[in-house]
């Protein structure tokens, strides 16, 4: 990509995500036009957060309607950006009806069609996506599979499928049909940013993410009985806003970058909240025994080969393209999931007990 442009609109995707809201305020806050696409102008539930950070802020905001599935949909929205940032997909662990059609078909034809809006409108220079390391790894074993002690930028997630880790596979094939098409194009680059699990504040009272729900349930003592022992690469919201931002306005920002401040048990993160809280919540304080999660997994969920391939396993990944290149300087996860319960409850999302 050329210099960055400052007076150049910024498209962001699907701008009332829990993620895509923190990359609006940011851009907002920085004095620059952003474009924004969601699904219904009309809903309170979507944009009204939206609308008030940019009356607060000196950048400004535009919104668009679009669809994922709707060729051509994204087309207005594109025109004259220089940078379109592409966070717009659907992120569900469980219940899931048909993966297929609820995941990876959105994930994948949506990134299809946001790219070849960019493709067509021949002002666009970079796209950034937001992958995940979803798409770096499958599941925790991989790891040892490659005798590796940590994922990098170079890996791909080999073992994840319609029926295994749909969610995950839904993110590879996403990632990978970008990185074709921008080879196909050749006439814009792309740089992906891969993070963990996403947690802390929210910046509306939206309940629908998986990252909220899983703090909910944390907090509020659906786990308190015993925790299985896995674990996540984490990350702070606000750090992955950053980092989509850096890789949007540093002309060398290039290929994957993985985002994570730290890779945690639930446990680990149940042991920091309990000693940082003000107050008392129904936290777990005991790992479940593999065997008790791999007989119940089903029941809660989790497929036993699910269960056998991560829980118990170590997990750990390279961030430090995300330090050198993106100059990110990662939230303590203690900070991340104190913000994020002060948030929770403050919204009367998460009830103190």
């Amino acid at each position: 990509m050329k210099t960055p442009r400052n007076d150049a609109p910024i498209l962001v995707t699907g701008g009332s995500g829990y993620i895509a809201s923190h990359v609006v305020a940011q851009l907002l806050q920085a004095g620059r036009a952003v474009r924004t696409t969601v699904r219904d102008k009309g809903s309170p539930l979507s944009v009204a957060h939206l609308v008030a950070l940019a009356k607060k802020a000196p950048g400004t905001l535009t919104l668009f309607e679009a669809d994922l599935l709707e060729p051509g949909s994204f087309d207005e929205a594109a025109q004259g950006c220089q940078v379109v940032i592409h966070m717009a997909s659907p992120f569900k662990l469980a219940g899931l009806d048909n993966p297929v059609r609820q995941l990876i078909v959105p994930a994948v034809e949506g990134t299809r069609n946001v790219l070849r809006a960019a493709e067509r409108a021949r002002t666009v220079e970079r796209v950034v996506l937001t992958s995940s390391v979803a798409a770096v790894y499958g599941d925790s074993a991989d790891l040892a599979a490659l005798g590796k002690t940590a994922f990098d930028d170079k890996d791909w997630n080999t073992t994840s499928s319609e029926t295994h880790q749909p969610y995950s596979y839904s993110k590879t094939a996403a990632e990978r049909e970008a990185w074709k098409l921008v080879k196909e194009f050749n006439r814009f680059d792309l740089v992906c940013i891969n993070p963990g699990f996403v947690m802390g504040p929210s910046l509306s009272k939206r309940a629908d993410s998986t990252s909220i729900d899983f703090m909910i349930n944390l907090a509020g003592g659906k786990f308190k009985m015993g925790v299985p022992d896995l674990r996540f690469a984490l990350v702070d919201v606000r750090d992955v806003a950053a980092a989509h931002i850096a890789a949007a306005t540093l002309a060398q920002a290039s290929g994957r970058y993985i985002l994570t401040s730290g890779s945690l048990s639930v446990l680990d993160m149940a042991d920091l909240m309990r000693a940082r809280l003000p107050r008392p919540y129904p936290l777990p304080k005991r790992l479940a025994p593999k065997f008790i999660v791999w007989l119940a997994g089903p029941s809660q969920g989790f497929s036993r080969r699910f269960v056998k391939q991560n829980v118990g396993w170590p997990l750990a990944f390279d961030n430090s393209r995300s330090i050198s290149e993106l100059r990110i300087q990662y939230t303590s996860p203690t900070k991340t999931l104190v913000d994020h319960v002060a948030q929770l409850e403050a919204d009367g999302l998460l009830l103190h007990r």
